[in-house]
Order: C-alpha cells, then structure tokens, then sequence
C-alpha cells in the first residue's frame, strides 16, 4: 500500500515535507515565548538593579571566528518598559500562532487534496480493473460488493493516504521539538515524560490489535450484508412469487445481529483504551505539579521554565495520541487494502489492452470464419464442448443447431467475448479472433442474447450505446483555452491517471454509421426500431412523453397546430362531447380537484399526488380562501368510504388498486385521524393529519368517482382560488415551476398526450377513448407528426436494467442496438425468444436481408424456421455433427466449408 501511494503521490509528499520542516522553527519559538513572557516581563528579570528600559525584537547573529567574528545587526530593536515587554512579547506570541495556524492550514488542505486524488485514482485503477475481469470472474463476482468495495470500503483508504507519510512526519517533529524543549528546561521532568510516552507508545498500540481484528470481521460482515441485500433485490420477484419475505427478513435480521455484536464489541474495546489513554495523558501533569512544583520551590527550577514546561505538555501529548491514532489507522488500512486487492488479483483478470489512442487497426473483420479445436469449459470446470472445428465463408447466413448439445450456445458465447476458451484457435479473416482487442471485436461482433442488459437513460442512448467509439485520442497536454474549469478538469484528470476525455464530448462514431445531424441518427433508430416490430411502441413513449423543445425547436408549433386540427375533426365528426376542453374560466368537470386548483403541470413533485397536499403555497391559498375545511371534509369523507368499502378486501385487488385513494399501510393512520376529526374538527388536527386528509380530495373526480362532494357554489370558490394560485405564483418571480395551460401554447410540464388533447376524454361514453385515439392517430398522420413524436418517444427513460420496457421491447431495442453499429457478423442467440412465431420470422427475414453482404449466425433448438440459412450446421449429445447446405434443399447460395 506504501508503494503505491509514494509511486503516485511523491512529489507532492516531498512538498508537503519541505513545509513541515519549515514550520518547526515557528514552532519552538512559540513554545519558548511563554518563559520569556513569564520570567522577564511578569517576574521582571529584564529589569532588575533598577533598570527601566530594555530591548524587544532585536535580531542579529555572531559571526564565526573564522569570518573575523562579532555580531551582525539586522534589527536594532526597540526600547520599551516593562508594560511594553509584557505587550511585545505577547503580540509576538499571538504572531506565531497565526503562523503556525497558517502552516498547518496549508498542510491540512494539501493533505486533503492529496488524499482525494489519491482516492480517486484508487477508485479508478480498481474500476479499471473490474472492465478488465474474466467472464468466469464477472460470473462469480456479486455486483453489489464490487459496488460497495469502490464506494465505501475505499473510502479510509483515501482519508488515510493524505496521512501515510505527512503525518508521522509532523506529528513526531512537533513532539520531538515539545520533548527537546522540556529537556532544555529540566532533564528529570524530561525523563519522566518519556518513561510515560514509553508506556503509552509500547501498550495502548498492542491493545489495539484486537480491535483491528474484530474491525476486520465487521467489514467483511458489512460487504456479504451488502451482497445478500443486493441477492435479495435482485430476485424479488421470486420472494413475492413465493411469499418467502418473512425468510428474508429473518435471515438479514439475523446477520444485522451479528453485525450489531461485533460494532457493539468494537465500540467497549475502543473505548477501554481510550480510557486507559487518556489516564496516562493526565499522570503526567500529576508528576509536573508535585515533582515540578518542588522543583520550583527548591530553587532548582524557576516559575518561568516550570510554566513553560506545561505549556510545551500542553502540546505534546495532541501529537502523540495522533501518532498512535495514526498507526491503528496504519494497521486498519492495511488490512483493508489487502482484502480489496484479493478480489482484485491477476488471475482473474484479461490482459491490459492499449487501447484506440494507440494505434489499433480497427478494420472490417469480412473474411472467413474458421474454428480449430475448440474446447470450453464451465465454470465449474466441467466441459461443454470439446475438439470442435468449424468453419464457413464470407459473407455467409449460419444456423448453429443442437438440442440438447451445448455447442452451439458455447460457440455463440465465445463469438461475444462471453467465455474465453480453454483450447483452440477462432480466426476471422486471417486474424486470430481471441487476441483481438475489444475495440475491434466491439465495433465488428454484435451478439444479441435472450437476456439483454440494457443501462439506465434514454431509449435512445441504449440504441446508440454500440457506437460510443470516440474515434480521436484525447490530447495529454494541459488544454490552451480561457475555459477555467476545463483547464482544471484536464489538469486533475493528470494528476490522478483518470481519462482526459470528457462524456460530454462527441463520441458517436460517425463515421460508422455515415450520418452527421441529429434528426438522421432519429430517423435511422426509427426505422429499425420498425424492422423489429417496434414503430407503435415508441410512437406511444412519444405521446406519453415530454417535448424537449431545445432538441425539437419547430414541434411546439406543430403541436399548437395539431390541436386546432384535432378540436376541428371531432367537431366535423359530431365528437366534440367526448372531450371536456380545458377553460381558465370554467370548473373541468372530468378533471381533479388538484388539477383544478393549479389548471396547469408541473413536474415539481409538490405539485403532485400527495406532494399537494403538503405544498405551502396551496396551503397557504386554501387558508386564504377558506378552502382547507372544506376539502379535509371531503377527505374525511372519501377516507370513510374507501375504509368501509374496501375493509374485507386484500390490499393488492384490482378494485383497492384502481379505486382507493388511500395506502393499504395508511389504514390505521386514517382511522386515528378520522377519529380527531370528528370530535375536534379542523383544530384538532395535526400537519400529519391534515396532509393525510387532503391528499385525497385533491384526486376526486366528481362524474368518476360519484360520491356528491361537489355542488355549484365549491366549485366557484375553487375557481376563485384558481386565480389566486396564479397571483401567488406570479408574486414569487419564478420560485414555483408551475405553468399555466394556454390554448395558444405548448405546455413544457405536460405529456405531448395532454398538450394534444388539451381537455380530459369522457370516459362515461362508450368507446370514448378508443374513439378519440383513432382520431388523435389519423391527425397526427395527416399531419405528418408521427416521426416527430416516436423522436420524442427516443427520449423514453428505460429504468435500471431496462425494467421499464417489457421483454419483448428489451429484446428489440437489443436487436436494433446490434444493428445500427453495423457489424461484419451478428450472432442471434436467443434474441427472438421474446416475439411470436409470426413477429420472428418477419424479423429473421429482415435480418436476412440487412445482412445479405455479412454473416449472420443463428443459434437454434432445431431446423424449424432455418430454410433461408446458406449452412445449418447440427450438433448432437455426443458432441457430433452434421453440416448441410441451404436447408430448403435448393443449391447453396454460397458455398461453406466444414473442417
């Protein structure tokens, strides 16, 4: 751990060193300050045999004899009395701890920043090394623990790495300078200092041990809880699936248990010994005061150095108990650098690549494909596949069949870096495919699999996600531009062997894909999101999507106008009843309370679901207005309705889940509070209370909900309060991201669905919905909007691990993310599982043609559905196989070898 930190951070400890050098005459002299204070200007030393003036400041140094000898002046010095000896003296006393305040701001800061950079390279090195593990490593390796080991466990690392050579430094110089100074000023109370340092420096560090021991099994308790956790997370669908939450529980209670007991443990060493540290701490001002003292009255020591002497204790037990602080520091940083390192080791690890900057030749691998020997084992070291060769021409369309062999799926996983084969030769037009860099087999191999992983943002960056290849190597050199943060981005980035490039770069590998603007990139992932079936799917992300009007600057008017268009056709079509219109000056009767109250969107949560009812700005309206009785009252009334009719239902029912205004754990919690609202009304209530009566009644629909809370004269006040949300917002310049609807204009904070409709459909009509979106559908048509709103629909956030997508749209946007890199062979293993028959064969057969002049290879249980494949290549259990050309029995299209 030493060594890497002294390789990467030398320069600035030698720096940091030569200050703290400079600092120890400052030092000493700021101790020596209180005898001259005491013992000439208090005792009066300097103005003894009636001598009233004497000399303060006066600097200068005796010559050595061979210069010639005598005094260089440097300051003459000044006259003062007694009062101003006693003033001097204290003023420079008061200089040299601004001094020494000052050294040791300096050190503190520089050691911070070291530390941090240090912590940041150490984070790095190890993500580093996590894109560089095996896939028999990444296999075996908890996600969360790996996680949790950069987040967290790095972190004392990085405090202590500030520390590692600065801080022995100058805690041991100041400690040595205090016990020089108490040896100047009396041997025998020097001697007793050190007996006591020698117990404290010999004892409380062995006491230690134990407790670092026992720190060391809480960390690893605290990393498995973290991996059991994430286990836990990750597979809780099959908890609920199999209602074993209570297991669960039982189990992460017990190992918090153990957790607890060993903290618990740490906790009474850690304090025992500081206990018994600062015992020893205070014998030893016990031994100043009496052997000291007796000193002082013996004539042996005088008042000055007795008080210097405490004075230079005062600051030296500070520097020793850091010391020692610092060494169990040492010890526990050690032990946890080394249990980072082993999950880190070598031989887990693919060999360092050098990467694009360094001149890799990242050309089209078109050229045969020719499998020697291969042999793949598991990870638990069984084989899969054992003296397989095979091999076909370019371009080529190969169907790898074997059910229940394992083959083709273990070729499939070694053509996507997946598993690295135990033996065997795998060359792609002459180059041997296994040492290959992954910046080549990355832009030329595609594998499309039946678990795609797919990575929190846009659609549209996971569908671009292939072609993140900044094709220009980033500069090394400190940047020549005004811009002040890139400068010091750059220079830190140096500093702490992080990557010069910045993601807000471009990075899209242009030349790849043949297109430069934006809207063609959108159009291009448009087009074959339609290819895999997935054109109505974005185009619905779109309409229940926002418009970014910086990215789509001419789609708000285009909107505006659909709008009109759309209000036109219901008209023509005598559908005007099936949409309310919203109207600033009328009460939207199909709309909420709360939407009623705002007539406008936001994203703020405070201007939404239960953030509304704790926004102080509506509060403060409904206050103004006289509206906060009535619309608890209405609360009340809902709580009382949806307890009394949902009371013997589960908490998961389809009518609870669509009906219910309250939360199933909430029950209790409403009754109390129903219960002090009836017999205190308003003034009885609570914040909590009262949040938890509005929320309610600022979702009530009077035609949906059909309870009879609304009559003429509410919803006029609700009107009026409308207007004096408005003036409040208007007051406050800009503080509430509220914005108004105009029937002029686009509304930012509100879906492209809202902005179109402009109203709320009537959904007491029959078909009201269905009929409308067949309308709202042939506008956007006649229009021309629809590639403008699927572009919107590219926006889409997928969610972590693309959860907000179903299986079949993961599958898809995989298959497209395959695609538009354009790679020379696309393997499918898999992909397709997630569609119908029907819709997979219609993706085969574009697959077939996109990939006329490239290879395409299929992994299939059997033949069914292989007729367009030039080679179906067939393994058997035993490891056998068969190869024929063209499944449908006419002539090769081209002619495949098989080795």
């Amino acid at each position: 751990m030493f060594r890497y930190i002294w390789r990467y951070s030398k320069r600035d400890q030698i720096a940091i060193f030569i200050v703290v050098i400079a600092s120890l005459p400052f030092y000493f002299l700021s101790l020596d300050l209180p005898k001259q204070i005491v013992n000439d200007a208090i005792v009066g030393q300097a103005f003894r045999d009636g001598v009233t003036h004497t000399t303060f400041l006066d600097l200068g140094f005796d010559l050595p004899a061979f210069l010639g000898g005598g005094t260089v002046t440097l300051f003459p010095g000044i006259s003062v009395n007694q009062i101003g000896l006693l003033l001097g003296l204290s003023f420079l006393f008061l200089a040299f701890v601004c001094i020494n305040g000052a050294f040791k701001y300096w050190i503190n800061i520089a050691k911070g920043a070291l530390g941090e950079r240090m912590l940041r390279r150490l984070r790095f090195d190890l993500f580093s090394t996590v894109v560089r593990f095996t896939p028999d490593t990444l296999r075996a390796v908890r996600p969360s623990e790996t996680a949790t080991i950069i987040k967290d466990e790095v972190e004392p690392i990085g405090g202590f790495i500030g520390d590692a050579f600065v801080q022995p430094l100058l805690l041991a110089s100041q400690a040595a300078t205090a016990m020089t100074f108490i040896m100047m000023q009396s041997v025998q109370l020097g001697l007793v200092v050190l007996f006591i340092v020698g117990i404290q420096f010999t004892v409380i560090p062995r006491l230690r041990r134990i407790q670092l021991r026992l720190g060391k099994e809480r960390q690893l308790a605290s990393r498995l809880l973290a991996g059991r956790i994430g286990e836990v997370v990750e597979g809780m669908d099959a908890v609920h699936a199999h209602g074993t939450g209570r297991w669960e529980k039982a189990e992460i209670g017990e190992r918090l248990y153990r957790l607890f007991d060993l903290r618990f443990r740490i906790f009474k060493w850690k304090f025992m010994v500081k206990f018994l540290n600062n015992f020893l701490s205070q014998l030893t001002p016990f031994f100043f005061y009496s052997v000291g003292g007796y000193f002082a009255l013996t004539g042996r020591l005088d008042i000055g150095q007795l008080v210097a002497v405490i004075a230079a204790y005062r600051d030296l037990p500070p520097p020793l108990k850091e010391l020692i602080d610092w060494d169990q520091q040492r010890l526990d940083v050690q032990i946890k650098y080394d249990q980072i390192i082993q999950q880190f080791v070598p031989e887990h690890l693919l060999p360092e690549e050098p990467g694009i900057s360094a001149g890799i030749n990242t050309t089209r691998l078109a050229g045969p494909v020719s499998i020697e020997k291969l042999r793949v084992l598991d990870s638990n070291g069984a084989t899969l596949v054992d003296d397989i060769s095979v091999s076909w021409e370019y371009p080529a369309s190969v169907a790898l069949v074997g059910n229940p062999s394992p083959a083709p799926h273990a070729i499939a996983d070694v053509l996507a870096r997946r598993i690295i084969p135990a033996a065997g030769t795998v060359t792609i037009a002459g180059q041997d495919f296994l040492r290959l860099p992954e910046e080549v087999t990355g832009r030329r191999i595609a594998c499309a699999g039946a678990q795609p992983r797919l990575f929190p943002g846009s659609l549209r960056h996971n569908l671009l996600y292939g072609l993140q290849h900044k094709v220009t190597p980033a500069d090394s050199r400190l940047p020549d531009t005004a811009d002040a943060a890139e400068y010091i981005r750059i220079r830190e980035a140096l500093r702490t062997g992080n990557p010069l490039d910045s993601p807000d770069d471009d990075w899209l590998d242009h030349a790849t894909i043949g297109m430069l603007s934006d809207k063609e990139i959108d159009d291009m992932l448009l087009e074959n999101l339609a290819l895999v079936g997935m054109g109505d799917d974005v185009f619905n992300f779109g309409i229940n999507g926002w418009v970014d009007t910086a990215r789509y600057p001419a789609l708000a008017d285009k909107i505006v106008e659909a709008r009109n268009h759309l209000r036109a056709r219901l008209a023509q079509c005598d559908m005007s009843e099936l949409i309310e219109t919203f109207d600033e000056s009328r009460y939207a009767n199909l709309a909420s309370i709360g939407e009623n109250l705002l007539f406008g969107a936001s994203r703020d949560p405070l201007f939404n679901g239960r953030g509304r009812a704790r926004n102080p700005l509506l509060l403060r309206v409904l206050d103004a207005e006289g509206l906060t009785g009535d619309l608890v009252g209405i609360g009340a009334r809902i709580a009382s309705t949806m307890m009394e009719i949902f009371a013997d239902l589960p908490p998961d029912h389809p009518l609870v889940t669509q009906f219910s205004f309250l939360a199933s754990n909430e029950m209790d919690d409403y009754e109390r509070a129903l219960s002090r609202w009836s017999q205190q009304g308003l003034r009885g209530l609570g914040p909590d209370d009262r949040e938890r009566l509005l929320a309610p009644s600022f979702d009530y629909i009077e035609p949906r909900h059909r309870l009879s809370l609304l009559d003429d004269a509410l919803r006029a006040r609700i009107l009026k309060a409308r207007r004096h949300v408005r003036d409040e917002i208007a007051r406050t310049d800009g503080q509430w991201n509220l914005e108004p609807y105009d029937p002029d204009k686009l509304c930012h904070n509100a879906m492209l669905r809202d902005n179109l409709l402009f109203g709320r459909v009537d959904l007491r009509i029959a078909n009201a919905r269905a009929r409308v979106t067949k309308v709202v559908v042939d506008v956007v048509n006649d229009l021309e909007l629809r590639p403008a709103i699927s572009a919107v629909g590219l926006d889409f956030e997928v969610g972590p691990g693309g959860r907000m997508l179903t299986a079949r749209q993961r599958g898809g946007a995989d298959l497209v993310r395959c695609i538009v890199k354009k790679p020379d062979i696309l393997v499918i293993d898999g992909a397709l599982s997630a569609f119908s028959d029907t819709d997979a064969d219609a993706i085969l057969e574009c697959l077939h043609t996109l990939f006329s002049d490239r290879c395409l290879v299929m992994i299939g249980r059997d033949e069914t559905g292989l007729s367009g494949f030039d080679t179906v290549i067939t393994f058997n259990d035993e490891g056998s196989f068969s190869q024929r050309e063209d499944a449908a029995g006419a002539p090769p299209r081209r002619q495949s070898a098989l080795t």
